[in-house]
């Protein structure tokens, strides 16, 4: 037992290398890292024309992205992305308006990108859609026509 961890039982000392390459070894490797992202779409003309207050379009991105998440909690891209909760990446772009969100949305379904459409109630109103976590090359072909959300 290490001197300085008398309050713990023998054998229940792991090392930070031992749980790093535990993890490397359980990971799945590709050769090279992959980069996965969560993408947010959030509309801007709910601030621009519409003139919500930025907090509630705000609340309305983390919706979304909790949303996705929960729905897809089990996916191996999900778990991952998960893990590394320290190092999690996310993209917020711009839809100009409803019909471009959700075209979007009719435009991932299509293509089989799991995503959540957020739908403010009880008006009913799509205000984001925030896809699963996915490698950004997957679903970047997707979301190239988008720009960052100012």
């Amino acid at each position: 037992m290490h001197p300085e961890r008398k309050h713990e039982p023998a054998g229940c000392v792991i090392s930070a290398l031992a749980i790093f390459t535990f993890n490397k070894m359980t990971m799945p490797s590709s050769g090279s890292s992959r980069r996965l992202v969560q993408y947010v779409i959030v509309r801007s003309d709910l601030i621009h024309t519409l003139s919500w207050p930025l907090g509630a379009v705000i609340t309305q991105a983390c919706h979304a992205a909790t949303a996705a998440i929960h729905l897809h909690y089990s996916d191996p891209d999900t778990q991952e992305y998960l893990a590394e909760l320290d190092s999690m990446h996310k993209v917020v772009l711009q839809a100009p308006d409803e019909a471009s969100l959700s075209a979007l949305s009719s435009t991932l379904l299509e293509k089989d990108i799991a995503h959540k459409l957020w739908m403010e109630q009880p008006e009913n109103i799509p205000t984001c859609l925030a896809l699963k976590p996915y490698p950004k090359e997957t679903v970047q072909p997707f979301l190239k026509k988008l720009k960052l959300f100012k």
